[in-house]
């Protein structure tokens, strides 16, 4: 040989093995067609073309001869090419061939499965040995044609899985083991077996005796993915011994009732009592009870949540299913919430101590549900964020084919229900819902690859719906031959039953003898509470129609203390380099203590954050800037200019006895609102606060405020302390960054619900949130709702003297101090809040208004009527009464606060309105309209002249 071929062949004889096969059948198809290749190939094959027959071939690392001695063993290394890539086949696309749904036989196997596509015979693959194909075989497996037959059957069977999309190797690896080797099918003692025919019997016993009881009732019956319960048992009962304190449950309607049932304990007597109206306070147990989770509205009975205290030696555990409106899957970041509180440890200064042990989140979701709802996928981008991830997630879809009366085809853009779930690389398990072994099989692989990598995942459940969508009405009037097959298709505990008889674990006898025994244990539940029939709603206690305004909490703190705490906030590590542009202003914060120093709005907050954390009270803070600020105000994070380094001095003080968490959000609202509210709601000793990047996104999280943080009390006696924080104020910068929608929270507001407030002072910030941390976990706790500010963040006029801080407290309602100083000539008294009260203010000149007065309502709910009134009375020739506003009339706080004005007017005093006329739009897009527009609505309320 030539020493310009040996040149030549070197290239190829770096290649053996598998690799050798795929090389020799991409130069196949060079020669072909060249082009059909990528270039950097093409270009390859161009530059070395073929093997040389002298050449040496390496097959596995050795030298065996010549070409024409080898060509055997390379044709080899091509099947091996060729069955590689089938077995690698078989386990991304077995599941399009799986037996998962249990209403049809799996389809042909697809051409992805099939030998002959990869030019290979059943004889070539048993020449073939089987750690090339399927290294984790069991050792039964002899050979390469069983090693395929073994994938084709772990993969295709009535269990599938989607792991391709999992890019970690070490889990791809993980999860593909637990497979092939069989490890995932261990198999189940005689009397688990029956333990989950008892289960199954239960669950159907119970549905169809509610189904001829109350008949035409609503129950979103679990009929058809009746496996789901079993399933949910034995998560929890796994998660509880190996330690977890807590599981928190979320799930839409369908099988809700039987989840209560069997997994909460829920008696079948209250369920019962419930359907009738019957009287049940003789019913009631210690907890899941209609009593503790009724607030004094109630909620229909396939919302309500419930408890489950299981008792243990060393230590006792919480099953908790979580109330849900019919917002469906807007539950999901709400008990995530609960679940990273319950594993959160808050009793040391710095972050929060996190154990991912202590407490398990387990999310049930429709199928329609989980593609088609937006905060569904806002919550899973959530599980791996520091901030939010609770250790791992197991997500069940409850897979009944149908949206209410919606094919799949109508639902969705996605192959499976599931498909969401890859964009966040979750391991995805299909699995027939009549068959229960599998469907245990997939809940321990779930559990374990949480317990071991604290991941999410994702089972697809895969059954049907038995009834309509909610038992009222006819399925078969849109779904005519699928309901024609359901009513054939035998129920999952009939087929079970059926397999145990056949394995000789129950006789038939027995089976039978067990499903008349539950129904008989129904009946005896029912005739409980059949005597008690009313048609009168049980007499629940109804908050006073007062509106009751929190007690005074004296929050003032002691200078000398508040000045040693301001200098640790501005005492940073030796070495540590803060932005030299920001250090500046940070520095400033020190004289702003001392004599006629100023404290401007962020400053205010960061002291109230040190203060409450001194007394003990944990801080949550979160939003999608909130480490600096939207409007870089903040800067409670620091970051070291020269190497990245974080620091905050919150976690350092010395003072701290709290944790102060403060994390910057994904851009998403929905979820991270129902998120901070969960937190809230298990963890009620911790000051909570969410802030909206600008007030209106949070029209994003409307369904959250609405259905929970305004009403979850009343509906379910469930508390919260949670701070909104909206940025809200006309500054010309359009309608998408002036209003925070203060008018939907006013609307929203009544019993007692919520505070909302918006203020014109740094030192009302300050004692405000002092006020809230000091009501958390009392009875008086609730939300708060702020307007924050954002161009008055820097406005002295905002900013409040050390002393203030000292001495004062907050207050509902304040005066402006440039008007009213004689009162005797005051004919107009002007009220306005927050940013509108400021611009007022800033307005006046003295001697041309002595006829107005200006009171800044700072807390506009509960109204303070009374504080008002006291002030009015002191100015004896008023005459008429002015709210003055930003917002257009149609907005704001004008619709809300008119009739109270009026209400509290003296007589012959009117009441009217000054601002914007009623518009669609919040705001002018034109900053020069705007402004135009804003010294017009001065000079009305100032002067009285248009």
């Amino acid at each position: 040989m030539s020493n310009n071929s040996a040149k030549h062949d070197e290239p190829w004889q770096e290649f053996y093995g598998p690799n050798l096969g795929y090389l020799m059948d991409l130069y196949e198809q060079y020669k072909d067609d060249p082009s059909a290749l990528e270039p950097e190939t093409k270009k390859w094959f161009d530059q070395y073309g073929a093997p040389q027959e002298e050449q040496t071939v390496h097959t596995n690392g050795e030298s065996v001869g010549t070409a024409e001695e080898v060509q055997p063993r390379a044709d080899t290394v091509v099947k091996i090419a060729a069955a590689v890539k089938l077995a690698e086949n078989i386990r991304i696309h077995g599941h399009l061939s799986a037996d998962v749904n249990p209403l049809q036989e799996p389809g042909e196997e697809t051409s992805f499965l099939k030998i002959n596509e990869y030019g290979l015979t059943e004889e070539d693959l048993k020449h073939l040995p089987v750690h090339v194909i399927c290294p984790d075989a069991p050792e039964n497996i002899s050979n390469g044609l069983e090693a395929i037959n073994h994938l084709k059957e772990m993969y295709t069977k009535s269990i599938a899985f989607e792991f391709d999309h999992v890019h970690d190797v070490e889990e791809h690896q993980w999860l593909n083991r637990q497979v092939e080797s069989g490890d995932i099918y261990k198999s189940l003692s005689e009397d688990k077996r029956k333990r989950i025919l008892k289960s199954l019997t239960e669950v159907e016993s119970f549905e169809q005796f509610l189904h001829k009881t109350f008949v035409g009732q609503k129950r979103f019956s679990i009929e058809g993915v009746d496996s789901l319960v079993p399933m949910l048992d034995e998560f929890a009962q796994d998660s509880i011994q190996d330690g977890a304190r807590n599981v928190m449950i979320g799930m839409a309607h369908r099988g809700r009732l039987s989840v209560l049932a069997h997994v909460l304990g829920k008696p079948y007597d209250l369920i019962f009592s419930e359907f009738q109206h019957a009287p049940n306070k003789d019913l009631v147990p210690s907890e899941g009870s209609i009593g503790i989770n009724y607030g004094w509205t109630g909620d229909v009975k396939y919302h309500l949540g419930a408890h489950k205290k299981i008792e243990q030696e060393s230590f006792d555990s919480r099953i908790t299913l979580a109330n849900n409106p019919s917002h469906l899957e807007f539950v999901n970041p709400v008990v995530e919430g609960y679940a990273r509180a319950a594993q959160d440890d808050r009793s040391q200064p710095g972050f929060p101590q996190q154990d991912t042990n202590k407490s398990v989140a387990l999310l049930i979701h429709g199928d329609a549900a989980f593609p088609g709802e937006g905060i569904v996928t806002e919550t899973l981008n959530m599980s791996r964020l520091k901030g939010y991830q609770t250790g791992g997630t197991l997500h069940i879809i409850a897979n009944n084919q149908l949206g209410f009366t919606t094919d799949t085809h109508d639902s969705r853009s996605t192959t499976y229900a599931s498909d969401p779930a890859k964009g966040y690389e979750i391991p995805i398990v299909h699995v027939n819902a009549d068959d229960p072994e599998s469907c245990m099989a997939a809940i321990h692989l779930a559990y374990q690859y949480r317990h071991r990598f604290n991941k999410d995942f994702v089972i697809d459940l895969i059954g049907y719906r038995r009834f309509g969508h909610n038992e009222m009405d006819e399925p078969a009037a849109t779904q005519p031959y699928l309901y024609n097959v359901i009513r054939k298709h035998p129920t999952v505990r009939e087929i079970y039953a059926k397999s145990l008889i056949s394995d000789n674990v129950f006789s038939e006898k027995e089976t039978e003898t067990l499903k008349e025994e539950t129904i008989k244990f129904l009946s005896s539940q029912y005739e409980k509470v059949a005597d008690n029939k009313s048609d009168e709603p049980e007499k629940v206690v109804i908050p006073e129609e007062v509106e009751q305004r929190l007690p005074v909490v004296e929050t003032g703190y002691n200078l000398d203390e508040l000045r040693q705490i301001n200098k640790e906030l501005i005492t940073w590590p030796e070495g540590f380099s803060v932005f030299p542009k920001l250090k500046k202003i940070l520095e400033r914060r020190e004289e702003a203590l001392e004599d006629n120093g100023k404290i401007d709005w962020a400053h205010a907050e960061t002291l109230a954050y040190a203060t409450i954390i001194s007394d003990g009270t944990p801080v949550r803070l979160t939003g999608q800037d909130s480490q600096r600020g939207t409007f870089a105000h903040r800067h409670i994070v620091l970051h070291d200019h020269k190497n990245g380094d974080i620091y905050s001095p919150l976690h350092t003080l010395s003072k701290a006895k709290a944790s102060f968490a403060v994390h910057n959000s994904p851009l998403s609202e929905g979820s991270i609102v129902g998120f901070e509210y969960g937190y809230n709601v298990h963890a009620p000793e911790t000051l909570v606060l969410w802030e909206a990047q600008f007030g209106d996104f949070a029209n994003a999280a409307q369904v959250i405020f609405d259905q929970f943080i305004s009403a979850g009390r009343a509906k379910w006696g469930q508390k919260s302390g949670m701070v909104l924080l909206l940025p809200h104020g006309y500054e010309g910068q359009g309608p998408e960054h002036s209003s925070a929608r203060l008018e939907r929270f006013l609307t929203l507001a009544a019993e007692n619900n919520w505070n909302v407030a918006n203020l014109t002072s740094s030192a009302q910030y300050f004692h405000l949130l002092r006020r809230q941390a000091a009501t958390l976990g009392t009875e008086e706790m609730r939300p708060l709702v702020l307007m924050t500010p954002k161009s008055l963040l820097r406005n002295q006029n905002v900013a409040s003297s050390p002393e203030e801080f000292a001495n004062g407290r907050f207050q509902a309602v304040l005066e402006d101090p440039k008007t009213g100083k004689q009162k005797d000539k005051v004919t107009r008294i002007v009220f306005a809040s927050g940013k509108m009260a400021v611009d007022l203010h800033e307005a006046i000149e003295e001697e041309s208004t002595e006829n107005v007065h200006i009171i800044r309502i700072e807390e506009l709910y509960p109204f303070p009527g009374e504080e008002i009134q006291d002030i009015v009375r002191e100015y004896k020739n008023v005459k008429e009464f002015k709210w003055v506003q930003e917002e257009p009339e149609n907005m704001g706080p004008w619709n809300y606060i008119q009739p109270l004005l009026r209400d509290i007017a003296p007589n012959n005093v009117s009441t009217s309105y000054i601002g914007r006329r009623r518009r669609s739009s919040p705001s002018e897009g034109d900053p020069k309209v705007h402004k135009k527009e804003q010294t017009r609505i001065i000079n009305e309320a100032l002067t009285g002249k248009l």
